[in-house]
């Protein structure tokens, strides 16, 4: 029997990205200050996660807000100045945390996925079986 519907995995996928999406962008930030679309094009690359600027303008402003990255102005040769993005000492430390859960979280998920299906009807010594098939009254 299964349980999920046509098109579920891919929403399962598609909530886990999001989830994900801050520490990401913090991660990119760790190796160079970067542009909004230059975050949009390594995040689609790297990780097939395809997020829009629009996305990304309100997480990046409330990650400048709680002092995660810092933002400078760069002229541009083809237009406006544009504002970069880089990762502050507290961002590093929110991203490290992060990664240190991240790892434990997913090992516990392998093994749980990688482990053998339980048997439909365990032996237990605890007393009689108790039968959770709801019932209806007349």
């Amino acid at each position: 029997m299964s349980c999920m519907e046509p098109g579920d995995a891919t929403k399962a996928t598609a909530q886990l990205r999001r989830g994900v999406l801050e520490h990401c962008v913090l991660a990119l930030l760790r190796t160079r200050e970067m542009y909004t679309l230059d975050l949009v094009r390594d995040l689609a690359r790297v990780s097939g996660q395809s997020v829009s600027e629009g996305t990304l303008y309100p997480m990046l402003t409330r990650l400048r807000r709680d002092g995660k990255v810092v933002t400078t102005w760069h002229e541009s040769a083809g237009g406006p100045p544009r504002k970069y993005y880089a990762l502050t000492d507290r961002g590093e430390q929110a991203l490290e945390t992060f990664v240190v859960g991240w790892r434990e979280f997913t090992t516990a998920i392998d093994a749980l996925l990688a482990a053998p299906a339980a048997d439909p009807e365990p032996t237990s010594t605890a007393g009689p079986a108790v039968d959770a098939t709801p019932r209806r009254t007349p």
